[in-house]
């Protein structure tokens, strides 16, 4: 039994003013913002040059005036404005501009009218109004263009080509905002202004980030933290270093992050600042948070609520503290959070940073499950009384955040609130409101260009829409958020930790939930009721197998978080024709399968199973390729996994003379070897050779010829960094050194720079790492390891693609030969896929697990071997080194032969 709200109480709080009491905001940082939110729009680096986070580059203070000549300093409306700005009160402040620049305009002051109209730019930016942003900073730089040449005009000339920047980089025009924030750097250099030279250095490194360019971005990061050396000790500094830091967590660098944002620390104490002392630990807390270190996350959110100077600046970081107590099990801390939370709502102005948090605190509540006694306990009657009564509390809450963006005139703020609200109607199953207001929001962030808040609100009206049997309408308003999500795909993986936003959470439920509709609308030719609803099952299952190689692309960009991975679809039947490509997917109630078969329709069949079964299913199966295990045992799960991957298909795999099985694997899948499947008598090996792809428009197009192979083999036999000793690798880079052409770099040859050296040197088509080494599903873990250190991923990329420019200078085969999965991690193929595909070798072979150098060393001959038959693909070529092991009594088991898997193009 569920409790209902009373709908005509929220309608009059939806029409009736509720504010609580005023309180001065001095402080404004976003950081405990929407699920799904654009770095761009939300984050906000730019323009840090003139001393404030906000995009308003200049800082209006008798100190700055002094630098102006005469003396003279800015109007009092400026001032008025920008407060009303700092405390988000956006269309407050874009009345109390517009008025100022009338008055401007009609003195002919050129100077203070450039200047107002650079702050209504970004103004309007925060409104939505994208028009009159455009229109207002051209209106600046026009102003400005002529009279450039006197110092405190090219300083204002720099701070509206920032806002310049700001407005190109959230309209999708990343290029041209990184011209306009080097123009940007060169005018502060003109001015002589240092915090400026290093906000535009931020600034460009986050237009990097965008395009995919991390060494670039990084470089950038690590001359501005040069500039900030020869900065005197200043507050300016210190909110330099600490922007500093944040951006370089927000290119993976968390050593160098969590350095940075420690000398921020230090600093603010030092200059006894309380401000900017609350903002560092708090942002060490989001680091600490996103480095899996929860304790230290707890301790720095207390310290930075104990000294946070305002009330927002201490709401933030208790909502922090909030979500991370629910996350960590740590229920004894949450009722004090809760009403601490719920006395500084009280203190709040009305603004956007104000109406957020009311609206994470409400959907937090709505997670927490509060409302219902759980955490209390108590019989049924209690636990409706206090559902009831917790539900009309967020009610309440929701429409108060509503009724301030009204009264701020904040569209984006009011639609975001909407969607909430329409969410909790939705949970107590008012389908009918919850539609309206969930629609109401989604016109909103249309109109506004919010696409961030559109995703959010398309995804939750195509579930409120199947949840009332309306599944045409379900699909196309999941279509809608889908296609969202993909506009926003550079924001999304460049999206700051700080925010609230989780690729499982908000962004592949999307896609997951998309492909369950479209594969129920296709599932029963023989009752579609019309020829129209027959025509569509083809194309139904066609766009659930493109989302499905969607979300692996989607799964990488948020794993390297840059989206920066080239796609070209491609056709099964122009690759291979023999053959065919395998989609598992696992979808909340069941797993589904998708069979592309060369020139012949789409089909799909699937397996009637709850997520967490198939979970502990495969798991088991994992678990049961340790040699301890019998055989026996582990064909009797392997055989159930057949059944729901392979059984289905076999007529029309045997029908199609299919070679060639090609995996596109999801979640857990991933961390199995396809090649044990077992139908009752064999492995699926003994009749197909196997290969896994991230997906077809992630797939090399062609492969080089092989007549002329040359290998670069590298191998570690003595113990390294706390890493075992390989004593095989030696006897097994000799035995490739007899099969093909081969330069050996063996233990202390096997360094960084050797390796980067001889990749340059030549163009190798073989590269052969025997060297331990980690997949992980964080990119931090990922590594191979040399001689003298880890080498990280990107670095591993960096050295790979050195050589990059020619066809002929492609690597054909990158074999990785001791290679393990992270331990306990269920996504850590991810890493794989990472690794094969930023190396930009056409076909990586590697293995899940580590196994014994003798076997491998007899695996691998075996496949060079193969290799040089004529006609032999790699994939088949791994098949036979594979089938020698089988046949030998002392490897047959799968635990040996198995992990050795085939990734990318299989010819």
């Amino acid at each position: 039994m569920r409790s209902f709200i009373c709908l005509a109480l929220l309608t009059f709080l939806l029409v009736t003013a509720i504010f609580p009491a005023v309180a001065q905001v001095t402080d404004f940082r976003f950081s405990v913002i929407p699920n799904i939110i654009s770095f761009s729009e939300m984050k906000n680096l730019s323009p840090l040059p003139a001393s404030v986070t906000t995009r308003l580059g200049v800082k209006i203070s008798p100190s700055f005036d002094k630098r102006w000549d005469g003396g003279e300093v800015f109007a009092t409306v400026l001032e008025d404005g920008k407060k009303l700005y700092d405390a988000g009160r956006f269309s407050d402040a874009v009345a109390v501009w517009e008025k100022a620049a009338e008055s401007y305009r009609e003195k002919n002051d050129r100077l203070y009218l450039a200047l107002t109209l650079n702050y209504l730019s970004n103004a309007y930016q925060e409104l939505g109004q994208w028009e009159k942003a455009k229109d207002a900073i051209a209106q600046s730089l026009n102003l400005l263009t002529n009279s450039a040449t006197r110092q405190h005009s090219a300083l204002i000339f720099a701070q509206a080509l920032n806002s310049q920047g700001s407005l190109q980089l959230a309209m999708g025009q990343t290029e041209a905002a990184l011209d306009s924030w080097k123009e940007a750097e060169n005018a502060y250099e003109k001015a002589g202004d240092a915090a400026g030279i290093l906000g535009s250095k931020i600034n460009q490194a986050q237009a990097l980030q965008a395009l995919g360019q991390y060494q670039r971005a990084k470089t950038n990061l690590e001359n501005a933290n040069k500039n900030l050396v020869s900065l005197p000790d200043a507050i300016v500094k210190s909110v330099g270093l600490r922007s500093l830091g944040e951006a370089l967590q927000v290119l993976g660098d968390l050593p160098k992050s969590e350095e940075v944002l420690k000398q921020s620390l230090a600093l603010a104490q030092k200059l006894n600042s309380p401000t900017e002392t609350s903002a560092a630990l708090f942002s060490l807390g989001n680091h600490a948070k996103s480095a899996g270190d929860s304790k230290a996350a707890l301790d720095f959110y207390q310290q930075a609520a104990a000294i946070a100077p305002s009330p927002i600046a201490k709401l933030e970081t208790l909502l922090n503290l909030l979500n991370l107590s629910i996350e960590t099990k740590g229920q004894e801390n949450i009722p004090y959070l809760i009403s601490q939370i719920q006395t500084e709502i009280s203190k709040l102005n009305p603004s956007r940073s104000g109406v957020y948090s009311q609206v994470n605190f409400a959907e937090t509540l709505m997670k927490l499950s509060l409302v219902s006694g759980q955490l209390s306990g108590g019989n049924q009657e209690e636990q409706i009384t206090n559902e009831r009564q917790g539900n009309t509390s967020i009610a309440k809450l929701l429409a108060t955040a509503v009724q301030q963006a009204r009264y701020l005139k904040d569209a984006r703020a009011e639609s975001y609130a909407l969607v909430a609200l329409g969410k909790l109607y939705q949970q107590n199953k008012q389908q009918s409101d919850a539609e309206n207001l969930t629609q109401q929001a989604l016109t909103i962030a249309q109109a506004i260009s919010a696409n961030d808040i559109t995703a959010r609100s398309a995804w939750q009206l195509g579930k409120i829409l199947k949840q009332e049997g309306r599944n045409e309408d379900a699909i196309a308003a999941y279509t809608q958020a889908v296609k969202t999500l993909q506009i926003l795909r550079s924001d999304l993986v460049a999206t700051n930790t700080n925010l609230q936003f989780s690729f499982r959470e908000s962004v592949e439920p999307v896609y997951r939930e998309l492909v369950g509709l479209l594969l129920d609308e296709s599932s029963d030719y023989s009752a579609a009721s019309t020829e129209n609803s027959k025509s569509k099952i083809p194309n139904r299952i066609a766009q659930a197998r493109e989302l499905i190689e969607a979300l692996q692309l989607a799964e990488l960009d948020n794993y390297f978080r840059e989206a920066c991975l080239n796609v070209k679809p491609q056709q099964i039947d122009a690759i291979d024709r023999q053959a065919a490509v395998i989609y598992p997917i696992i979808l909340s109630d069941r797993l589904e399968v998708i069979l592309s078969l060369p020139e012949k329709p789409l089909r799909h069949y699937k397996t009637d199973l709850p997520e967490s079964k198939v979970e502990s299913i495969l798991e088991q199966l994992l678990e049961s390729i340790n040699p301890i295990f019998s055989q026996e045992e582990l064909w009797q799960v392997s055989q159930q996994v057949y059944d729901w991957l392979i059984r289905p298909a076999e007529t029309d795999l045997a029908t199609s003379g299919i070679k060639t099985l090609v995996f596109v694997l999801d979640g857990s899948l991933r961390n199995l070897p396809m090649s044990i499947l077992y139908d009752g008598q064999k492995y699926l090996i003994e009749k197909y050779s196997i290969a896994i792809t991230p997906g077809l428009q992630l797939l090399p197009t062609r492969s080089i010829s092989a007549k002329h192979l040359e290998v670069l083999t590298a191998g570690l036999t003595e113990s390294r960094s706390g890493f075992s000793a390989l004593p095989g690798v030696e006897a097994e880079l000799k035995r490739i050194a007899s099969e093909l052409p081969s330069q050996i770099l063996l233990n202390q040859q096997f360094s960084e720079e050797n390796l980067s050296t001889r990749i340059k040197a030549a163009s190798f088509p073989i590269v052969h790492l025997a060297t331990h080494g980690q997949f992980s599903s964080n990119p931090d873990e990922t590594f191979i390891l040399a001689w003298d250190k880890k080498l990280n991923v990107r670095r591993f990329e960096e050295i790979l693609r050195s050589r990059e420019g020619k066809e002929t200078s492609a690597i054909e085969l990158l074999v990785l030969s001791a290679c393990q999965t992270a331990a306990g991690d269920n996504r850590a193929a991810l890493g794989l896929a990472g690794v094969a595909l930023k190396s930009g070798a056409r076909t990586t072979l590697a293995t899940l697990w580590s196994v014994k150098d003798l076997s491998t060393a007899t695996l691998i001959t075996e496949f060079y071997s193969q290799l040089g038959q004529p006609h032999v693909t790699k994939a088949e070529a791994l098949r036979r080194a594979q089938l020698s092991l089988l046949k030998t009594p002392q490897f047959e088991h799968p635990f040996y032969w198995s992990p050795f898997v085939l990734v990318g193009n299989w010819l």
